[in-house]
């Protein structure tokens, strides 16, 4: 069982890190969250995982407990939230194999391709290119900052001028941005990368207005190699009674791009590599609720689980007040 690290908050307030592997599930000593272990990390010449037995570890911990008692926060955060960036690709799954021969097919016959189209199957032409080399460029949204993080169990919330709610079952990077610029991946999480499809829908110019939204990850953080096949459930639950449910793909396995892709055409931009910064960028997914016709409501929990986590995401879904027109003053 991989290395997975959890951020906890204690009854008494304070916060520690959880490292649970085949042992069970412990305290790191030493380190009250994952990007201070990381930066120690990073200056010591370790991997995380090194890190963690250097420091040593303490206490048994239930983290099953832990997050049924609402004390595991997103396995990730930053001391400032503006200097944690949310941003995410889209297009970049290939979906089942009945699907991916359909869009070929409809892609050959079609007289005139749509700009989706045409980037998905660039996509599939060079978005895994050879080990050395750079391979086609992905699409690529900014999705907010630290502010617009929320952790296990909190509440995905539509803004009052929402049109939809919508969950996106992902994987997401974790990166960390080292004192020379490098950027470190730091694992993989479980995260609902939750966008307004009925806006996007409307034009795909406000694919940008879509993604402006909350976003979740979930409890821990998958340490090491990321796995090249995920397979897990994303369902929304209403009044108890599951409402929706099905499968989902990730990992490069089921992708159109590899990860070292998606990441060079991120972290290309010197704006990225700014040190201390934290990144989390959503890789995608091929499997929608919206898809199905489904019209989420105030009240619905978003739950999605895949192994190897061994935790799930749940979220309910939320709306604040509008509060109508933004009246700009003149200073």
């Amino acid at each position: 069982m991989a290395l997975r690290l959890m951020q906890f908050l204690g009854s008494d307030g304070v916060r520690r890190v959880i490292a649970a592997d085949e042992s069970g599930a412990s305290f790191v000593r030493g380190f009250a969250d994952v990007r201070s272990l990381a930066l120690h990390a990073i200056e010591a010449g370790q991997s995380l995982a090194e890190a963690v037995a250097a420091a040593g570890r303490e206490g048994a911990v239930d983290p099953a407990e832990a997050l049924a008692a609402g004390q595991l926060l997103a396995p990730i955060d930053h001391p400032d939230g503006a200097h944690l960036v949310l941003t995410g690709t889209g297009l970049t799954h290939l979906g089942s194999a009945e699907g991916r021969d359909k869009m070929h097919r409809d892609a050959a016959a079609a007289e005139h391709k749509t700009d989706s189209m045409r980037m998905f199957l660039e996509g599939v032409e060079g978005g895994k290119p050879a080990a050395g080399a750079i391979g086609q460029q992905p699409e690529w949204f900014y999705k907010g900052n630290g502010h617009h993080l929320v952790g296990p169990g909190d509440a995905l919330a539509m803004p009052g001028f929402a049109q939809d709610g919508g969950e996106e079952p992902e994987l997401a990077g974790i990166y960390l941005i080292g004192p020379d610029g490098t950027p470190y991946r730091l694992g993989l999480c479980l995260a609902n990368e939750f966008s307004d499809h009925v806006t996007e829908r409307h034009n795909y110019l406000w694919l940008a207005h879509s993604k402006l939204r909350q976003a979740a990850l979930g409890p821990e953080l998958l340490v090491g190699e990321a796995p090249a096949d995920v397979r897990g459930t994303s369902r929304i639950v209403r009044d108890g009674a599951t409402i929706w449910e099905k499968p989902f793909l990730s990992g490069e396995t089921n992708m159109s791009h590899s990860l070292a892709n998606l990441e060079h055409h991120h972290f290309k931009y010197g704006l990225f590599r700014q040190p201390g910064d934290v990144h989390v960028h959503f890789f995608g997914t091929a499997t929608l609720s919206f898809s199905d016709g489904v019209k989420t409501e105030v009240g619905d929990t978003f739950e999605i689980e895949a192994a190897p986590f061994t935790l799930p995401l749940r979220n309910p879904l939320a709306q604040v007040e509008d509060t109508g027109l933004t009246v700009v003053k003149t200073l």
